[in-house]
């Protein structure tokens, strides 16, 4: 794909130091998600400081029915990263532009239908969800605003997957400052300034959404001239669209049931008062913050696999299953580690209610002690997924989330203390290592493939010298 090395900065995976690629795709990432947690975060400061801890308590339980949806659909744009990784190393730039042109027409096939069936279910939810009445009219407000921007969310995913599966990373970051900035200004004027309260809130972060979506097209359109992308859909193919629900459906469907899983514990939350509530809307913002290098990196590790299975690059791949996940475990822990120390501080700026940061301290200590397991799990589970492996990875998502982590949470609500619940993070996160790790060792798929690289170290195909048939 000569046009587009020119056309753009991105990152050969085929080639040179694996740790040095992952780092160079990874960091952006890094701040990208950093920009993304400040959508949620911002929200949180002003809502705290100008509407109560109740209206903070409404924000917080919302996020999870909107993930339900979203989710299935997220997990169809990685499987449009995975192909487009797959046959940039293959080569083949044709299939790439068909698989974009599919993509676009994707959006638009799944975010109106999510918009107009969010905003009509969203009091069913919330009424599943035990959403206390004292935060009800709040959450029912925030929730149908942000499923109405369900189209600009994605669509922004997925441009941003065809990006890391072409090899840029860095685009990402900035249509994320760019909408970062529009959020926290239209936050301080909806809110603040015009006293919209979670209203305001809702419309700045869906609005700030459209604008990444939008911006995204454009610079494709511009850097990839060759990929022929369009903002309205222009074609469907259904060999491609086939292709690509094969692989993103299953990962969509374990985040939906994931996100799903997420808004059954939400119950559990929900039940131990608006003051537990708050506590654990707070502390998703630290421990979603200490989330991005685990994302990151796993993104590497998805686009790495794809792109060297593409090329047949068989020992790179075997050098990097072990090394990706021991990189995204180590920085997990460091940055966890540091947030637990500087818990505090961090904590009172959302909050001065006692009990809210006692319960949110120790929501954050139970899950970053533990949260580099996940980030292994993680890692693994992507390197596995990038070379079109993902049943195995579906169910032990779905296994760490309904067999582990919520019967857990609802045994320490019967038997013991329901504001102890987080600590069903721990015992998950440790369940689906040891799962992948298992899978490394056991699994007689990935060791034919692995095993193909034995004694031919340094012997992959260049990007771009081998092309897989259509």
């Amino acid at each position: 794909m000569a046009q587009v090395k020119e056309k753009r900065k991105k990152i050969d995976m085929t080639k040179g130091s694996i740790i040095r690629n992952v780092l160079l795709f990874a960091i952006p990432i890094v701040i990208g998600n950093i920009l993304q947690q400040m959508y949620t975060t911002v929200d949180t400061l002003v809502v705290s400081y100008y509407c109560g801890d109740k209206a903070l308590a409404a924000v917080g339980t919302s996020s999870q029915p909107v993930e339900v949806l979203l989710c299935v659909f997220l997990g169809i744009g990685t499987g449009v990263s995975i192909l487009v990784s797959q046959k940039i190393g293959a080569g083949d730039e044709k299939k790439v532009a068909e698989l974009s042109a599919t993509a676009t027409s994707f959006v638009y096939l799944s975010g109106i239908p999510i918009a107009i069936i969010g905003f009509i279910a969203t009091p069913y939810i919330l009424k599943f969800m035990g959403v206390p009445a004292d935060v009800w009219n709040n959450a029912l407000i925030y929730t149908r605003v942000v499923f109405i921007g369900a189209l600009g969310n994605i669509g922004y995913n997925m441009n941003a997957g065809i990006l890391r599966g072409l090899g840029d990373s860095v685009a990402s970051l900035w249509f994320l400052v760019v909408s970062c900035v529009t959020n926290i200004i239209l936050d301080l004027l909806f809110v603040a300034g015009l006293g919209m309260d979670v209203r305001g809130a809702a419309i700045a972060t869906s609005t700030s959404m459209f604008l990444s979506w939008i911006v995204s097209i454009f610079y494709i359109q511009k850097k990839f001239p060759e990929l022929k992308f369009t903002i309205l859909p222009k074609t469907l193919d259904m060999g491609d669209m086939k292709s690509i629900l094969a692989l993103g459906l299953p990962i969509g469907l374990n985040n939906s049931l994931f996100s799903f899983g997420h808004m059954a514990m939400q119950t559990l939350v929900n039940a131990q008062g608006y003051q537990f509530m708050a506590g654990a809307s707070v502390a998703g913002r630290i421990t979603g913050i200490t989330n991005v290098a685990i994302t990151a990196v796993s993104a590497a590790a998805s686009t790495f696999s794809g792109q060297n299975y593409g090329a047949r690059n068989y020992d790179r791949l075997r050098q990097g299953y072990i090394m990706i996940p021991a990189i995204n475990g180590i920085a997990t822990l460091a940055l966890g580690m540091i947030f637990i120390s500087f818990r505090m501080p961090i904590l009172k700026f959302f909050s001065q209610d006692e009990m809210v940061l006692v319960y949110a301290s120790r929501y954050v200590v139970a899950v970053l002690i533990s949260q580099w397991c996940f980030a292994v799990f993680n890692s693994i589970s992507n390197m596995v997924n990038g070379v079109g492996f993902v049943r195995y990875t579906t169910v032990i998502n779905l296994m760490m989330l309904w067999a582990v982590r919520i019967p857990c949470a609802y045994l320490i609500d019967r038997f013991f203390d329901g504001t102890y619940i987080m600590f069903c993070f721990p015992v998950s996160f440790v369940f689906g290592m040891t799962c992948m790790i298992g899978y490394y060792i056991f699994s007689p798929d990935w060791k034919k493939i692995i095993s193909k690289g034995r004694g031919r170290r340094g012997s992959g195909i260049p990007l771009g010298t081998f092309r897989i048939p259509s």
